[in-house]
């Protein structure tokens, strides 16, 4: 389990060095603001996100982002909890041909840390 944690951990490290990242500083300060996606798991969702976060979660994120994203020119912020997750899928979406992707430095515990506020949607607290 910890060797596939340490791979895993290279893998974003990896990804993280071909990406933008931006700080919860700058996103906070960016006008307009960028798209932003969380692409955690629903249920990590559900427990509260970003401000106006879309939710394209990590496994559909490739396949949909057309949707929620039709133009390839369009500044996009992705997020996740500690930023390894945010980082393969940044790296993905520049593959794809998205020109101004970067994702949130340290993730949402960063976010929280530098005082960031989280929403939670109605739907989901329903839901639970």
């Amino acid at each position: 389990m910890n060797e596939s944690i340490t791979a895993f951990a290279r893998l974003a490290d990896q990804a993280r060095s071909r990406i933008k990242e931006i700080s919860p500083d700058e996103l906070a300060r960016t006008k307009p603001l960028p798209v932003i996606i969380d692409v955690r798991e629903s249920e990590e969702y559900a427990e509260g996100y970003i401000a106006r976060a879309k939710h394209l979660s990590r496994g559909v994120l490739e396949q949909k982002i057309a949707e929620a994203v039709p133009d390839f020119c369009t500044p996009i912020v992705l997020y996740c909890d500690r930023g390894e997750r945010a980082a393969l899928a940044a790296e993905n979406l520049i593959k794809m041909g998205y020109q101004h992707v970067r994702s949130l430095q340290g993730g949402l515990r960063n976010w929280l840390e530098s005082g960031g506020e989280l929403e939670i949607s109605t739907r989901f607290r329903r839901r639970h």
